[in-house]
Protein backbone atom coordinates (compact mmCIF):
# COMPACT_ATOMS: atom_id res chain seq x y z
CA UNK A 1 0.00 0.00 0.00
CA UNK A 2 1.48 3.69 -1.10
CA UNK A 3 0.86 6.37 1.47
CA UNK A 4 1.19 10.55 0.24
CA UNK A 5 4.31 11.56 2.59
CA UNK A 6 6.08 14.32 0.06
CA UNK A 7 4.17 17.24 -1.73
CA UNK A 8 6.66 19.16 -4.19
CA UNK A 9 6.15 22.71 -5.19
CA UNK A 10 8.06 25.17 -7.75
CA UNK A 11 8.43 28.41 -6.53
CA UNK A 12 10.28 31.67 -7.83
CA UNK A 13 11.84 32.51 -4.65
CA UNK A 14 12.08 29.76 -1.98
CA UNK A 15 12.51 31.88 1.59
CA UNK A 16 9.46 33.93 0.59
CA UNK A 17 7.42 30.90 0.07
CA UNK A 18 9.12 29.13 2.81
CA UNK A 19 8.44 31.70 5.80
CA UNK A 20 4.86 31.92 4.10
CA UNK A 21 4.26 28.14 5.27
CA UNK A 22 5.96 28.61 8.58
CA UNK A 23 4.24 31.52 9.48
CA UNK A 24 0.91 30.17 8.34
CA UNK A 25 1.01 26.52 9.11
CA UNK A 26 3.58 26.36 11.58
CA UNK A 27 5.21 24.07 9.18
CA UNK A 28 8.82 22.96 10.57
CA UNK A 29 12.07 23.39 8.40
CA UNK A 30 13.78 20.41 7.85
CA UNK A 31 16.09 20.27 5.26
CA UNK A 32 17.77 22.82 2.56
CA UNK A 33 19.78 21.51 -0.66
CA UNK A 34 21.57 23.33 -2.99
CA UNK A 35 22.64 20.56 -6.28
CA UNK A 36 23.49 21.26 -9.64
CA UNK A 37 19.63 20.07 -10.72
CA UNK A 38 17.93 22.73 -8.34
CA UNK A 39 17.19 24.12 -4.90
CA UNK A 40 15.07 22.20 -2.39
CA UNK A 41 13.82 24.08 1.01
CA UNK A 42 12.08 20.97 2.90
CA UNK A 43 9.64 21.50 5.65
CA UNK A 44 6.92 19.45 7.71
CA UNK A 45 3.85 18.76 9.47
CA UNK A 46 5.34 15.52 11.18
CA UNK A 47 3.37 13.73 8.86
CA UNK A 48 3.36 14.98 5.23
CA UNK A 49 6.80 16.73 3.71
CA UNK A 50 6.71 19.69 1.37
CA UNK A 51 9.53 20.14 -0.59
CA UNK A 52 9.90 23.77 -1.86
CA UNK A 53 11.82 23.69 -5.37
CA UNK A 54 13.49 26.51 -7.08
CA UNK A 55 15.31 25.89 -10.08
CA UNK A 56 17.87 28.83 -11.47
CA UNK A 57 18.65 29.22 -15.38
CA UNK A 58 20.93 26.27 -16.30
CA UNK A 59 19.73 23.58 -13.81
CA UNK A 60 17.54 20.78 -15.10
CA UNK A 61 13.96 19.37 -13.63
CA UNK A 62 12.05 22.46 -13.52
CA UNK A 63 8.84 23.62 -15.55
CA UNK A 64 7.98 26.80 -17.16
CA UNK A 65 11.45 28.70 -16.08
CA UNK A 66 12.72 30.17 -12.62
CA UNK A 67 9.82 32.54 -12.39
CA UNK A 68 7.17 29.29 -12.33
CA UNK A 69 5.14 28.12 -9.57
CA UNK A 70 3.03 25.30 -9.55
CA UNK A 71 2.69 21.71 -8.16
CA UNK A 72 5.76 19.73 -9.42
CA UNK A 73 5.34 16.46 -8.12
CA UNK A 74 4.02 13.92 -5.27
CA UNK A 75 5.62 11.13 -3.82
CA UNK A 76 4.60 8.03 -1.96
CA UNK A 77 6.32 5.25 0.73
CA UNK A 78 5.57 1.84 -0.42
CA UNK A 79 6.17 -1.27 1.61
CA UNK A 80 8.05 -2.80 -1.30
CA UNK A 81 9.73 -1.11 -4.44
CA UNK A 82 9.84 -3.92 -6.45
CA UNK A 83 5.87 -4.72 -6.13
CA UNK A 84 5.01 -1.12 -6.45
CA UNK A 85 7.29 -1.05 -9.85
CA UNK A 86 5.60 -3.98 -11.32
CA UNK A 87 1.90 -2.46 -10.61
CA UNK A 88 2.83 1.17 -11.47
CA UNK A 89 3.59 -0.49 -15.23
CA UNK A 90 0.79 -3.05 -14.89
CA UNK A 91 -1.68 -0.66 -15.04
CA UNK A 92 -0.08 1.65 -17.50
CA UNK A 93 2.60 3.85 -15.61
CA UNK A 94 5.91 4.09 -16.52
CA UNK A 95 9.39 4.59 -15.20
CA UNK A 96 10.74 8.25 -15.47
CA UNK A 97 14.03 8.63 -14.32
CA UNK A 98 16.19 7.82 -11.14
CA UNK A 99 17.15 11.07 -9.27
CA UNK A 100 20.75 11.54 -8.79
CA UNK A 101 22.19 11.14 -5.53
CA UNK A 102 23.52 14.78 -4.06
CA UNK A 103 23.64 15.67 -0.54
CA UNK A 104 20.47 17.10 1.20
CA UNK A 105 18.52 15.17 -1.71
CA UNK A 106 16.66 12.27 -1.54
CA UNK A 107 17.48 9.44 -4.00
CA UNK A 108 14.36 7.64 -5.22
CA UNK A 109 12.54 6.65 -8.52
CA UNK A 110 10.28 8.68 -10.58
CA UNK A 111 7.75 7.56 -12.18
CA UNK A 112 4.74 9.18 -14.58
CA UNK A 113 1.10 8.12 -14.22
CA UNK A 114 -1.25 7.11 -16.97
CA UNK A 115 -1.72 11.33 -18.03
CA UNK A 116 1.74 11.86 -17.71
CA UNK A 117 1.92 13.25 -13.62
CA UNK A 118 5.41 13.09 -11.96
CA UNK A 119 5.31 11.51 -8.83
CA UNK A 120 7.79 9.90 -6.86
CA UNK A 121 7.75 6.11 -5.27
CA UNK A 122 10.53 4.92 -2.36
CA UNK A 123 10.58 2.66 0.40
CA UNK A 124 11.78 5.47 2.50
CA UNK A 125 10.26 7.85 3.71
CA UNK A 126 11.06 11.72 3.60
CA UNK A 127 12.42 14.12 6.51
CA UNK A 128 9.96 14.63 8.66
CA UNK A 129 9.42 17.00 11.72
CA UNK A 130 9.32 15.32 15.17
CA UNK A 131 6.16 15.47 16.82
CA UNK A 132 6.74 16.69 20.04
Amino acid sequence: MGKIRHIAIQVPDLEKAAAFYENVFDLKRVGEAQSPIGNAISLSDGLVNLTLLHFPEGTKGGKGGPDWAGLHHIGFVVDDEAEADARIKKYGGEFFMQLEAHPGVDAEKKYKDVNGIVFDMAAHNWVQAVDE
